[in-house]
């Protein structure tokens, strides 16, 4: 009887730890090749203390470009654009400078529910790096910001609201 209590508790130590892992805002897809177009989808697991979320803002990284958000059903969207850090080659021999900075999905999603965001960009060509995606999400009375970008070897598991990453893989 103790042996299965203790199994019992240890399932349920796992289930919990596993939950909190994914109550974060997370990428569906961790790494791309670089240089590709790449479908970005931020996964919302739940609210903010109870609470549903209303509003999700999402930075775009440095160096991704041509970025289009896909529209979702029941929420609105804004597309802030703004001037590049750095200009990016267009491809015909010109320089873009500016481009989306930040992608806002306003809208309603109920705590006990789950969802996805989606938009589509192109990645730099910068193999073996990780891009950063910062997170805000916004709730009725309160706020996740999954901002925290861990510093050179620390390890991202422990921030305690870790911005979502994509590690950038050669091209084959």
């Amino acid at each position: 009887m103790k042996r299965s209590l203790a199994a019992l508790v240890g399932a349920a130590a796992l289930t919990l730890a596993a939950t909190s892992a994914s109550a974060h805002a997370t990428l569906e897809v961790g790494q791309a090749v670089t240089g590709s177009y790449y479908k970005a989808v931020v996964r919302i697991g739940h609210g903010c203390d109870g609470q549903p979320t209303l509003k999700l803002r999402v930075k775009i990284p440095e160096g991704v470009s041509v970025v289009k958000p896909m529209p979702k059903a029941g929420w609105s969207l804004d597309i802030i654009k703004g001037p590049l850090a750095t200009p990016l080659d267009d491809g015909h021999g010109g320089k873009i400078t500016e481009g989306v900075t930040e992608v806002i999905w306003t809208g309603f999603l109920l705590d006990a529910h789950y969802d996805e965001f989606a938009l589509r960009g192109k990645l730099p060509d910068a193999p073996n790096t990780v891009l950063w995606w910062p997170i805000v999400q916004e709730c009725d009375g309160g706020v996740h910001r999954w901002i925290e970008i861990p510093a050179a070897g620390q390890d991202p598991h422990s921030l305690k609201e870790p911005a979502p990453s994509l590690k950038l893989t050669p091209k084959p």
